[in-house]
């Protein structure tokens, strides 16, 4: 079992524990877990969306995914990590945040660098959209 299934299982426990079933009529956004304080499908979206990248630690219950270096084998100059943050219990545009960590490699050392900010922006927009994907794929076995 990988690190991602136990953490999975972790979310889909604290959901049936910590939270009502879906009411006929209700949205999935408003389910939202209420005993870990995080939106359980930008949790899962989170996770889909940087599943490229090795996953460090990962809180459920405070809502902090926190992923360890990742080199693209074409750019092996080059790498990054990251920090999402789910700062709300619905699905919305301003509850989910992206930081992230560049290096390159300079003559064998690895120093900061800047990070575009329109990519911190555009991992925020992809884990939005995975996340309304979640929502819908979740009402249609309704």
């Amino acid at each position: 079992m990988t690190f991602r299934t136990v953490l999975s299982a972790c979310a889909v426990l604290a959901l049936t524990t910590g939270c009502a079933g879906f009411g006929v009529g209700q949205r999935a956004q408003s389910a939202a877990p209420k005993s870990i304080g995080v939106n359980s499908l930008l949790w899962q979206a989170s996770l889909d969306t940087l599943e490229f990248m090795p996953l460090a630690s990962a809180d459920p219950f405070g809502g902090v995914i926190i992923y360890d270096w990742h080199v693209d084998p074409a750019v092996a100059d080059e790498r990054f990590r990251a920090t999402v943050r789910i700062l709300d219990t619905r699905l919305r545009a301003d509850a989910v945040k992206v930081s992230l960590t560049r290096e390159v490699n300079r003559d064998g050392t690895w120093t900061a660098d800047r990070v575009q900010p329109e990519t911190e922006a555009q991992l925020e927009n992809q884990i939005l959209s995975r996340a309304r994907e979640l929502r819908l794929a979740a009402n249609t076995r309704r």
